[in-house]
Formats: C-alpha cells, sequence, structure tokens
C-alpha cells in the first residue's frame, strides 16, 4: 500500500495544536497507579484517528485510549500514543510528544514522533533513513559508557519494580558520563536516533510507547531489543533496550 508519510506528518502537527489547551489538561481521570489521562489525550487521539480513517480506511487503528483487542497485527495497523508523557503534560513540563507507527504483516515500518514544544519532527520509514526536520540523523558513534550519556526509564506504574530497576540505575550511573529521565519513552527513543543520548532502557513499556521510536532508532542505523539481546518485535509489552549497536550491547551484557 502507498502511504504518504508528508501527509501523516501533516494529520500529526495539525494534533498538535491541541496540546496548547491547558483547560482541556485540567480535565485529568486517573487509570492507574501513576498513569493518566487527559481530555487532550483523548481529542489527539480522537482527531488524529479519524483523520487517518478518511485518508486510510483499510488500516485498523490501535491507540492508546481505547480498546484493541479487534487488531490483528498481521495486517496494517497504525500504532498511536496521543500523548506520550501525560504526567509531564499535567505538570507542563514540555516533554511530551505524539508517537504515530505503522506495522505492517508485523513488522514496524514507519515511525513519526512530534515534539510540539521544540517543534521537532523526528520519522523514519523501513529502509529510507531517520530524519529531524527533514535532516537525516544518526546514532552516536560512543563506544564505551564512559562516553555514553543514559536515559533510564524508571516504569512508573510498576513500582514494585523500584528496588531492583534503582540497583541497576546506579551502577550506570557510576559507569556512564550522567543519566537521564525525561518521562517520555518516545522521546528518548527519538534522542537516540539523533545521537543526542547513547542508549535508553525501561521494562514493562506498551506498545504505543515504543513502535514509533523503534523505527527511528533502527533506521538511524542503532538497535532496539529486550533484555535478553533478542530483537524487538510488535509486542503489546515489552522490556526495551535501545542504543548504537556498541552501548546496547554492553547495557545488556552488563547491566540487565
Amino acid at each position: 500500500m502507498n502511504i504518504n508519510i508528508e501527509e501523516v506528518k501533516e494529520i500529526v502537527l495539525e494534533a498538535a495544536k491541541l496540546f496548547q489547551n491547558r483547560e482541556a489538561v485540567t480535565h485529568t481521570r486517573e487509570k492507574g497507579i501513576a498513569d493518566y489521562v487527559t481530555e487532550v489525550d483523548i481529542s489527539v487521539q480522537q482527531f488524529i484517528c479519524e483523520r487517518l480513517a478518511d485518508k486510510y480506511p483499510e488500516i485498523q487503528f490501535l491507540g492508546e485510549e481505547k480498546d484493541n483487542s479487534e487488531i490483528d497485527k498481521h495486517g496494517l495497523v497504525w500504532v498511536l500514543d496521543p500523548v506520550d508523557g501525560t504526567t509531564n503534560l499535567i505538570h507542563d513540563y514540555h516533554a511530551s510528544v505524539i508517537s504515530l507507527g505503522l506495522i505492517d504483516n508485523v513488522d514496524m515500518v514507519m515511525g513519526i514522533v512530534y515534539n510540539p514544544y521544540l517543534k521537532e519532527m523526528f520519522w523514519a520509514e523501513k529502509g529510507k533513513g531517520a530524519y529531524l526536520n527533514g535532516k537525516r540523523i544518526y546514532v552516536s558513534e560512543a563506544a564505551t559508557m564512559e562516553q555514553s550519556l543514559i536515559s533510564i526509564g524508571t516504569s512508573p506504574y510498576h513500582k514494585e519494580m523500584a528496588e531492583e530497576n534503582f540497583k541497576v540505575f546506579r551502577h550506570i550511573f557510576q559507569d556512564a558520563q550522567d543519566i537521564r529521565r525525561s518521562g517520555s519513552a518516545a522521546l528518548d527513543l527519538a534522542y537516540v536516533a539523533s545521537g543526542r543520548i547513547e542508549g535508553y532502557f525501561e521494562k514493562s513499556l506498551k506498545i504505543w510507547d515504543y513502535a514509533a521510536g523503534m523505527v527511528l532508532v533502527r533506521e538511524a542505523g542503532g538497535k532496539v531489543t529486550d533484555y535478553q539481546g533478542v530483537d524487538s518485535g510488535v509486542d503489546n509489552m515489552a522490556d526495551i533496550v535501545a542504543g548504537n549497536k556498541a552501548v546496547a550491547d554492553i547495557l545488556v551484557k552488563e547491566y540487565l
């Protein structure tokens, strides 16, 4: 199927205007521990879903704020996180993004991550490279932890993992240049793809958290695996390690 990525990017750009509605942000519901949804999440998803359905009615739609039990990943499937970094949005922290990916027969083939605060559009198509605002991007060339800035994910919906996770964070902090935590998996993956950070890892991510970013990283020359080093697929939930090939391998073999 011929999909015009420029057309899809325009839909994402239009939807991002909804992030400016701070009144809608105040209407918040708690879905679980540290897991929130605002009216912005709902309105962004509805807008993108409707626009994509108009353009590509035959493609399935998997979104964070809906029941996805009918989805067949052996076909074509949009995968949307309307606001990756909802807690950041609630606090006006300016580190929230729209993340839109495309599955084709259980393979991620397209990814778009848009940060409306910095007006940065990351995108990639399988076999065509990764880009930021029209410029080709690549993962970092760092080869050691001493050269690396590593982004961590705290799995905030799973506080029971804190003790185990923070032992790993401390070990990495001692060996790397430093660590970061953005609060958005999609943004972290985009930053790996653009070489701003060397690696990122987090347990128990949902598919909409990592789908688009996975395409970005791979097309930028990096790798995305699970904690055992096996290439990640399109599971509904996964432990994710991303980085340039050297750093991703070090993370898996020495820390995770």
